[in-house]
């Protein structure tokens, strides 16, 4: 980072105008401290120049981890980075966190500034039910993040950075994402090009694990596709380019072949599923070449997507029987209506998630009040146990049961009142008018507005009680 030497921070930069996300807030929930924050840079809120600047590489992720829990005093904390994001959950405040991505990515502090987005407590877990859901996603829906999620939390724990709260946070996101798929459409129709070939190709073939599909072309739009295609179980896939290299290096990266153009009329037979996406300004496959690899097939039907503009298959291909031959043009209504459903599923998604998130945390406080409710209870039992004992000494020693029973009842009656009595008089005195409230309906007495009420005289702004 400019300006800084390694392993020390940049001075914190005064309060910007950063694009904090809608719910963010600040980080106390009815007056106690919740650690848990969801800070992040995503597709949304920084370029792609940012997003790789900020990245974390799978193999440094458990040092990643181990430096950001001294750095921060951290006991818990998990990252999760994509192409599309890198998020940091911990239980730290949001300026310590991005000093030190700012710090360990040697970046600018001020750059990061106005980039980050930052939620706490109830909004980081409803933040983090979102994007496991692909409520948050680039493509809406999508079904990836929820494994690279599962995936973050994974090595989290094993570097020994999840506690009893990241854990039941994580758990809690896992369910909520999972119920989502279940009630909703959310990921069941296809919003891209490369997901709705499959998709159609799906509706060819009742079984893609059993089909070869030869993929023309090795751009990003075939990358998606073959993604896509490994996703649905396919498990012979060939990958056909102008340049062998790049054919390699895609066919390594998912397990396939490797084959030029010109080797295609050879390979054209096996291929049950044929997608085409290349920048050619002339058509790769005409209508012979499929007609000849038609016969071969002994006339088994074939799929094919033309993604391609100008198109890479030759129109008169579609009209040979056994050849299924969609253009982008039949994809885009495809595309439309699969963006249009899972937008009217999201409604119903975000319903959930909402709902999720504010149970869980109503979850979390109420189980805050236990370890006081239990040290209420021990308090009263004890001051029982000392008036009883009072009691039962002065009753052997031949007191009056009568009497020594009024007096247990009067010093039970005192000691226990004598802390909320101490909070009414003060709040009284001080003229605190919500503490009052609050006190009365604690202890379970009636509101009484016009005892409750300033008089007249008093001060619109002190409030004070006359």
């Amino acid at each position: 980072m400019a300006g800084s030497r390694p392993g020390q921070y940049a001075p914190f930069l005064p309060p910007v105008a950063s694009p904090l996300p809608r719910g963010a807030t600040k980080n106390t929930l009815n007056g106690y401290r919740m650690p848990i924050l969801a800070l992040g840079i995503n597709h949304d809120s920084a370029p792609v120049e940012v997003r790789e600047r900020v990245a974390f590489a799978p193999e440094v992720m458990p040092s990643a981890l181990a430096e950001a829990r001294a750095a921060l005093h951290s006991p818990e904390l998990a990252i999760l980075s994509t192409c599309n994001r890198t998020e940091i959950y911990a239980d730290a405040s949001p300026e310590a966190v991005l000093q030190w991505v700012a710090q360990y990515h040697q970046v600018p502090l001020e750059q990061l500034s106005g980039c980050h987005y930052h939620y706490l407590d109830e909004s980081a877990v409803r933040h983090m039910m979102q994007v496991a859901c692909g409520l948050d996603s680039l493509v809406l829906g999508e079904p990836q993040i929820l494994g690279q999620m599962k995936s973050a939390y994974a090595v989290a724990r094993e570097a020994g950075s999840v506690g009893s709260t990241l854990h039941n946070v994580f758990q809690q996101v896992f369910s909520v994402a999972k119920r989502v798929r279940t009630e909703t459409a959310i990921g069941e129709n296809p919003v891209s090009v490369a997901f709705a070939a499959v998709s159609l190709a799906s509706r060819i073939f009742t079984d893609l694990r059993e089909q070869t599909a030869l993929l023309i072309g090795a751009g990003e739009t075939i990358e998606l596709v073959a993604r896509h295609l490994l996703d649905k179980g396919v498990k012979k896939l060939i990958v056909a380019n102008r340049t062998l290299h790049r054919a390699q290096q895609l066919a390594e990266t998912f397990g396939a072949e490797a084959i030029l153009l010109a080797d295609i009329p050879e390979y054209l037979p096996r291929a049950d599923i044929v997608i085409s996406s290349t920048a050619s300004q002339l058509p790769i496959l005409g209508k012979g070449a499929v007609e000849s690899a038609l016969k071969q097939r002994r006339h088994r039907p074939v799929f094919m997507v033309d993604i391609a503009v100008p198109r890479d298959i030759e129109p008169q291909v579609a009209k040979l029987d056994d050849v299924y031959l969609y253009t982008v043009d039949d994809l885009r209504g495809v595309i439309d209506e699969g963006r249009r459903l899972r937008e009217k599923a999201a409604e119903s998604a975000h319903v959930i998630v909402d709902e999720a998130a504010h149970g869980f945390m109503r979850e979390q406080r109420s189980l805050r009040a236990v370890d006081s409710i239990r040290s209420y209870r021990q308090q009263s039992q004890s001051v029982s146990k000392e008036e009883l004992e009072k009691a039962l000494i002065q009753l052997r020693a031949g007191g009056d049961p009568e009497q020594l029973l009024e007096q247990l009842a009067r010093g039970l009656t005192n000691k226990l009142i004598h802390a909320p009595t101490v909070a009414l008089r003060q709040a009284t005195a001080e003229g605190d008018l919500e503490r009052l409230r609050i006190a009365r309906e604690i202890i379970g007495l009636a509101p009484e507005e016009e005892f409750l009420s300033p008089s007249p005289a008093a001060s619109p702004d002190n409030k004070k009680l006359k």
